[in-house]
């Protein structure tokens, strides 16, 4: 399911829709598509909607992936359970998986679809514990994994279990019976009319990783999972490096210049043809794209930097988001949890203030202190949502 307009995630989903948000330099579906591969599944069916033809321009037919893609666009939201009955057609005959294209994961998902298999069940839903469960579907489950109830977003007083949803279904064909044309939700909608017509839904308790890109948070927990998996120090192509250190595991491509004196503390991952000069401290849980500029006596920490960013000299950029095309001036501060739109300039002497969002293409003057997110209005402005 790749339809949602990823409005949490702004700035970082107006030139591209959420499940294309790069990951460690990677699309995030594509890591996902990788996934289900590995796991035996190789006919793919996406649910498309808010800029779709960049998924089908990441994916292609899926043979990259060794799997066979087939898209199914809607016009309008038609919800989660309604943009799976849009594709009926291609689903019908056997049970199926439902994921969100915007998941990253580890959790053995052929095991899962086997356990539905073995359940006379119209649904499983993939369970995991978590510590705060209030932003996700809950369900309590007996010792057999019958759900015996379900809410979704519950408030407080109503948190009756910290087994969250994940939004990852195995499905029999005959649930179409049950949704309707139009805008459906699973969560909302057929489980509750389900259990009220007094069939069993399973909850299938689920070991390992597991989160959606749903916010910059969420992302940066991905991000930071993703770096801590890397298994070795790995160099693409040609490392110019003077007298500089190199630490902990690495990712690093092709032409890649790193002045002298510099620290690199992994895992880090830095794209191709990526300049670093003299003196800069990078790391630990950092990702630089591909044609980026980081110039002398800067510090980038736990941050993801997209394609073509420069960051001027003495600055600091703290556990922050930075879109393609951004260019930070000198002495500038950064602090955790900015995010930074694309073709943004930010002059010299600038501290943002933690957690302020900069939209796509703001001008922010010389020695400016930002502490609020700033808009350009010629882009939507909702934070909130899918």
């Amino acid at each position: 399911m790749c339809g949602g307009r990823g409005t949490r995630l702004r700035p970082l989903t107006f030139d591209r829709p959420k499940p294309a948000i790069p990951i460690l330099n990677k699309p995030s579906v594509a890591r996902l598509v990788d996934h289900l591969s590995n796991n035996g599944f190789t006919d793919i069916v996406v649910t498309l909607g808010y800029m779709g033809e960049h998924i089908e321009e990441v994916l292609g037919d899926g043979s990259l992936y060794g799997v066979s893609i087939h898209y199914v666009y809607e016009d309008e939201p038609l919800g989660t359970a309604g943009s799976v009955k849009n594709a009926q057609k291609l689903l019908d005959g056997e049970p199926f998986l439902v994921v969100g294209g915007d998941h990253v994961t580890d959790v053995d998902l052929r095991r899962f679809y086997r356990f539905h298999l073995h359940h006379d069940s119209p649904v499983s839903i993939g369970l995991i514990c978590i510590d705060d469960p209030s932003g996700f579907g809950i369900a309590d489950v007996d010792v057999n994994g019958n759900i015996l109830r379900f809410k979704e977003k519950p408030s407080v007083g109503e948190i009756f279990s910290n087994l969250a949803s994940t939004g990852m279904y195995v499905c029999d064909p005959m649930i179409f019976d049950y949704i309707p044309e139009g805008k459906y939700d699973f969560a909302y909608n057929l489980f509750p009319s389900l259990m009220e017509k007094g069939y069993i839904i399973k909850g299938y308790l689920m070991s390992g990783h597991w989160s959606d890109v749903g916010s910059p948070e969420a992302y940066r927990e991905a991000s930071k999972w993703m770096l801590e998996n890397l298994t070795e120090t790995r160099i693409t192509g040609t490392l110019n490096t003077k007298s500089s250190k190199l630490w902990g595991k690495l990712s690093i491509g092709g032409n890649i210049s790193i002045g002298m004196n510099s620290s690199l503390v992994g895992p880090i991952v830095i794209g191709e043809n990526t300049t670093i000069g003299d003196n800069v401290l990078i790391g630990p849980y950092t990702s630089i794209g591909s044609g980026c500029v980081i110039r002398d006596n800067s510090k980038i920490l736990s941050s993801y930097l997209y394609d073509r960013v420069c960051i001027g000299c003495g600055t600091t950029v703290s556990g922050s988001i930075v879109d393609s095309d951004t260019t930070i001036g000198n002495d500038c501060t950064l602090e955790s949890g900015c995010v930074i739109g694309p073709r943004t300039v930010i002059k010299n002497g600038v501290v943002v203030h933690s957690g302020v969002r900069i939209w796509p293409e703001v001008v922010v003057p010389d020695g400016e202190v930002v502490k609020e997110n700033l808009f350009n209005y010629e882009y939507e402005c909702e934070i909130e949502g899918s």
